[in-house]
């Protein structure tokens, strides 16, 4: 693990340093620092106007400065004398409490307090399109069902395999790739980690699959539902709770229910106990919405759940206990901040194993077609409104989050709610003109 970015820098050949810290909205801010000047930027940060990005601050401000993380420097290994490194944003010294990475690191410490050592993996899906965005890449790419096709995934094979191949090369552990259920859509996975380099790792890897996107002629987007009729793009994130010593599983226990333990149950509780209000962070933009409450895709199901249940090894339930130990999230979506998307399902777990939630009884149905049938699960919101509403009313969330942070989110959130509703659409002109 490195310590000291400008060794890291004389070892590895480095002229440049991306200090990066990623805002409110996901939005990914770096400076670009030369390797001569790391050593003050190490001390003092690289300064920024935050106001000048998705945060609730003001123009009269003083600078926010990024610290740079040095446990968290990648060596860009498509441009190699570049290296990208997250920061902690700070702010006349102290840690700026809105921040999405500080916000993670804070709840990390509460869980350290509990014993407890965070883990997960998570699965983000993209579309590759033409540069315009306007289209699918891939003009052969229209089968009804496309998912694990072969010869979609090998025309794209210059891409994903650089991709993958720069993983491996990194330590990621990366071990598959495919095409996912929407023609255009792929999948990469790398292995499980603690969630703060988990988070550095899903950050960096957004901006290196756009990165190699546009080097071939193409355009990535994690938009979660870019075109009606196909199946959206999620975020899953497979959890799991270790001790300290990151040896052994808090989560397993093969006497009890689908081998998960009690405080597994518990950390699953609080998941369940906060879902509503989490959808605003795993689900943070209007267009969310349109892949959790879609209606049947043009392959037969959306692979998203509009409901609050959970299952075992069962697809189509919003939780899914794929074997013993661990459990599956699959409310996020391609749009989630990779931090603040860790923290929140931190936040829901900690309080779940501090209250001794009870998820309640698992369901087993087809939610796509007996859905219906299940009266013991309550809705998912059906847009982004009623979500931030939700997270409103969760007390208990919003402190765990931290109270900067959830003023922060909240005002700036629903500034971009009503700046999408003042918007007029070729829906409303279509549908009310003769009126």
């Amino acid at each position: 693990m490195t310590s000291d970015l400008a060794a890291f820098a004389t070892k590895n050949g480095i002229k440049y340093f991306m200090i990066s810290y990623t805002d409110l909205f996901g939005g990914q801010r770096a400076k670009l620092v030369p390797a001569q000047a790391i050593d003050d930027m190490s001390r003092d940060g690289a300064g920024f106007a935050g106001f000048a990005t998705w945060l609730d601050l003001t123009a009269a401000h003083p600078d926010m400065m990024a610290v740079p993380d040095p446990a968290s420097v990648i060596q860009l290994p498509w441009k190699p004398e570049v290296a990208w490194v997250a920061s902690n944003c700070v702010m006349e010294e102290k840690p700026v409490g809105q921040a999405p990475r500080n916000v993670l690191r804070k709840l990390v410490d509460e869980a350290a307090k509990e014993g407890l050592r965070v883990k997960t993996g998570v699965e983000p899906e993209f579309f590759l399109l033409t540069p315009e965005g306007d289209k699918i890449a891939d003009p052969y790419d229209t089968a009804e069902k496309p998912c694990y096709d072969q010869q979609a995934v090998m025309r794209r094979y210059d891409v994903i395999a650089e991709v993958c191949d720069y993983m491996l090369d990194l330590g990621w552990e990366a071990y598959q790739n495919d095409h996912e259920d929407a023609t255009g859509q792929f999948e990469m996975n790398w292995k499980y980690d603690d969630v703060l380099p988990t988070a550095d790792k899903h950050s960096f890897f957004k901006f290196m699959i756009k990165s190699i996107a546009e080097k071939h002629g193409l355009r990535a987007t994690f938009m979660p539902k870019p075109f009606k009729g196909l199946t959206g793009s999620g975020c899953h994130a497979h959890i799991s709770v270790w001790d300290l010593e990151g040896k052994t599983n808090a989560f397993a226990d093969p006497e009890k229910e689908l081998g998960l333990s009690d405080r597994g149950r518990n950390f699953l509780g609080g998941i369940m106990k906060h879902a509503a209000a989490l959808a605003a962070i795993t689900n943070p933009t209007v267009n969310s919405y349109k892949r959790i409450n879609a209606p049947r895709t043009s392959s037969g199901a959306t692979w998203a759940p509009n409901t609050v249940t959970w299952t075992g090894n069962n697809r189509t339930h919003m939780v899914r206990v794929p074997g013993p130990g661990r459990f599956e999230l699959r409310l996020p979506d391609g749009a989630a901040n990779p931090y603040l998307m860790q923290a929140v399902i931190l936040a829901a777990g900690l309080d779940g194993i501090r209250t001794k939630a009870d998820p309640g009884p698992r369901s087993d149905v087809d939610m796509y077609t007996q859905g219906h049938t299940v009266t013991n699960g309550t809705k998912l919101p059906l847009n982004l409104l009623d979500a931030l509403r939700d997270y409103d009313r969760d007390e208990t969330l919003k402190s765990m989050m931290g109270t900067d942070f959830s003023s922060a989110y909240l005002k700036l959130k629903l500034q971009e709610w009503n700046n999408f509703t003042a918007h007029f659409s070729r829906w409303e002109h279509d549908n009310t003109l003769d009126i």
